[in-house]
């Protein structure tokens, strides 16, 4: 059952010795759990524990997986060689792994953000691009040099899907901080955004109430739309519920 403030478990990111601490420390942008709160939702920190996954999705309604400067592991999506970019956070990708396929299993609204739209498509069986200069023709620079609280490029967004009806508009401008890209959604997933080069910048799948991945951060409230996928996440919680 939905608790009166759906709370909306939020990965963190992981990093090492260093700046903040001599030790190993989580860290999480403010602007998602701003977003989060904005739109209605009680945001909640996920540790990397993959053993404490289902622990964690006993306590939440919706579950956000957030970016970061790591790469998914291209063995988990049955790619045999590694491209000198990827790094790698094994600790994380496991744990939020294991919260992706736990929430799924349940139907609990699922929101992927950059990273996460990559990890959520492995999750359902897709498979990446490693490093887009290498693999897409002309593509545009998407790992942007201006600030990330600025617009990079434009996404055009398919009618008729979820992601379409969310944000109620045909076009958004977005921000870019990513190398990688979808290349397969999965079996059952589709593309609902793509940028003007082609690379995938939006993905969901709909046997599920609410699982929807985006290139782009959606926490920066770059484009007037932005607020809305927030917003949706939160009341996808609320119509769970209604229909438990």
């Amino acid at each position: 059952m939905t608790h009166p403030i759906p709370v909306i478990g939020v990965t963190l990111d992981a990093e090492q010795p260093g700046a903040y601490s001599k030790y190993p420390w989580y860290a999480l942008r403010q602007n998602y759990a701003d977003a989060i709160a904005a739109a209605g939702g009680l945001p909640m920190a996920l540790s990397h524990h993959a053993a404490l996954a289902e622990a964690y999705l006993d306590r939440i309604d919706a579950l956000v997986v957030t970016g970061g400067a790591f790469d998914v592991d291209p063995a988990l999506y049955g790619d045999t060689s590694r491209h000198a970019t990827v790094t790698l956070k094994a600790n994380r990708t496991e744990a939020e792994m294991a919260l992706v396929k736990g929430a799924l299993a349940r139907d609990m609204p699922v929101l992927g953000i950059c990273g996460g739209q990559q990890l959520l498509a492995v999750a359902l069986g897709g498979t990446l691009i490693q490093h887009i200069p290498d693999a897409v023709a002309d593509a545009l620079e998407h790992e942007q040099s201006n600030p990330r609280h600025e617009a990079g490029h434009a996404v055009a967004i398919t009618p008729g899907s979820l992601l379409h009806r969310v944000v109620g508009t045909d076009t958004m401008r977005v921000n870019s901080a990513h190398h990688q890209a979808v290349a397969d959604a999965g079996p059952f997933a589709t593309v609902d955004a793509v940028a003007p080069d082609g690379v995938v910048e939006g993905i969901e799948d709909r046997r599920f109430r609410f699982c929807l991945g985006v290139q782009w951060h959606p926490e920066f409230h770059i484009d007037p739309a932005d607020h809305r996928i927030f917003e949706a996440l939160v009341a996808a919680c609320r119509v769970g519920a209604s229909r438990a």
